[in-house]
This record gives structure tokens, sequence and C-alpha cells, in this order.
């Protein structure tokens, strides 16, 4: 049997809106990975807990990702993760957390790790897996490990708008980490400088304290302006081209993701992937979830998944 990739996160049901007057809502998070890397033909098992209200909705969406193995999904009592997003025509987008399911117990992951040979934590909710956990399946891992950052820097609470929050232990999130993800915004808010429009030097100062805890390579996101791309060696920006069709920019970090992971797996370099990556994120905007991600990965990498 050959070697799988480990995706851990959460399972969302996004109710989104914009100042522009579209409006979307269904299944989001972790499965927005779980579509392009399930699109480009990659072997994923999903670890995630979801909701009783959203697991049919999840299992009937996933059901033609036939290289994704769900059995690793575990239902949890209660409702699933419900998240309201909202973007304004300038500035970061709005987030409100209406429910939440509990934690990722490591136990479930600590037996399949030697079946790995690559591993994902997106941090969706804030809710996904305690540190003393990830430090844990970290420690007991022999593959490449991708964090994305994302919700880690944001606020916890329940029923109101979510805002940047320090976050003195990244680092301890880091440790043994290959590859880290986050968008500019929340590059400043571990920077410890939240609003802070980044500098290179900035950059540079993340790139090292990353290095520093074993990192090869960081990710910042940069909306239009595209991802930079940070090693010991070197530092690039890659553009991407302007979407001409713009239906939904949720999911269109976790494509990034998805796809520069697998050109990684198999054998590129950080600069190489990314700009793969970043090509496959510029024409998933022009869809909106994760069903038609699937569909518009898969059929632009001729993959027969």
């Amino acid at each position: 049997m050959g070697k799988k990739i480990g995706l851990l996160g959460t399972i969302t049901y996004d109710f989104i809106t914009s100042t522009t007057g579209n409006t979307f809502q269904g299944l989001g998070g972790i499965l927005y990975q779980a579509a392009a890397l399930c699109g480009l033909g990659q072997d994923v098992t999903l670890y995630t807990n979801v909701g009783q209200d959203l697991a049919p909705l999840a299992e009937a969406s996933t059901r033609e990702w036939t290289t994704l193995s769900t059995d690793t999904w575990t239902r949890v009592p209660g409702p699933g993760n419900r998240v309201r997003l909202h973007y304004p025509e300038q500035g970061e987008r709005q987030e409100v957390l209406e429910s939440v399911v509990p934690v990722l117990d490591p136990r479930r992951i600590l037996p399949d790790l030697p079946r790995l040979d690559f591993l994902i934590l997106v941090i969706n909710s804030g809710y996904d897996i305690t540190l003393p956990d990830w430090r844990t399946v970290v420690e007991a891992a022999s593959c490449p490990i991708w964090l994305d950052i994302h919700s880690l820097p944001l606020s916890k609470g329940l029923n109101v708008p979510r805002e940047y929050r320090p976050v003195p232990d990244w680092q301890e999130w880091a440790a043994g980490v290959d590859y880290i993800q986050a968008n500019a915004a929340e590059v400043a808010v571990l920077l410890g400088e939240p609003g802070h429009r980044l500098e290179d030097k900035d950059l540079e100062h993340l790139a090292n304290l990353a290095k520093e805890r074993g990192t090869k390579a960081v990710f910042v996101t940069r909306g239009r302006e595209g991802v930079q791309v940070l090693t010991s060696r070197k530092t690039v920006l890659i553009p991407t081209r302007k979407a001409e069709n713009v239906a939904d920019t949720t999911g269109c970090g976790d494509v990034l993701c998805a796809a520069t992971v697998a050109r990684l797996r198999a054998g590129d370099d950080a600069f190489a992937a990314a700009a793969y990556g970043a090509r496959m994120a510029t024409e998933a905007v022009e869809v909106a979830g994760v069903e038609k991600t699937f569909e518009l990965i898969r059929d632009m990498s001729g993959s027969t998944a």
C-alpha cells in the first residue's frame, strides 16, 4: 500500500457575504485542502471531528473523491463548526464562529504516522488540536510537516467578531515543522505588530525565527501580490495573474497549500512548488464551494480521481 498525505483540521459550514452583494453557503474548512489534493489525484487520509448535522452532507459532497479516506472521521454530538464570513471591499475578512466541535484526539493519528509521507495541519478554527497534543504528533512523525497558521492568531469566542490576538507560543507550534503558511496580517501578529505593513526585514526576521525551529520554507500569502517564499537561501515573491471572474476567494490559500504540497511531494523545490500552487489558487477563485473546487482542479490537472 502506497504512502498517503495526512490532513488534520476542521470541516466547517460557511455562510459567506460581501459588500459587493455576493452570497454563498456551503461546506468549507479542511475540505478545501482535501478537494484540491483529491483533484490532483493525491491519496489523502483526513482526520477530523464532524458534527452530526454536517456529517451526511460532508459524506455526500466527497463521495466522488475516490482518493480520500474518510474512515478516520469521527461524528461528534451537537452541531458542527458553523462560521459566518464577510468580505469588505478593503481590509481583512470578518469572521464569526457560531459553533465548534471538540479538539482532535492525537491517539487517532499516531498509529498511522508510519504510513504517511506528508502531514498537513490547518488551524481552521483554533479549536482543532491542543498545543501539547500537536507536539506529541510532531515528535512522533518522520515525514515532512506543513502548518497553516490561519486561525491561530484569532480570538476564540463564539458569536462575536474574531479579532487578532498575540500568539506568544507560536514558535512552539512551529518547532519541528518543515513548512509554514500564513498571510501577511497573520505574520504581523506573530511578530507582535498587528496591523503593521510588512517590510523585507520583517519577513527575514520571521524566516530566521522559523529556521531556528527547523523550518525549511515559509510561505506568506499576500493577496493579489502573490505568495512570498522564504528559505535560508533566498526570498522570492511569486506573482499571481489577475483572475478574470472572481466567484469566491474563500479557500484560495487552501488550494495554494494543497497544490504546493503535491509538488513538494513530487520533488519540486519550494519555489517551483509554490509557483504551481499559486497558479491553481488563482484559478480556484473563479468557482465557489468545495465540490466545484474539486472538479476544477481535477479537470485542470487531468487527474482521473
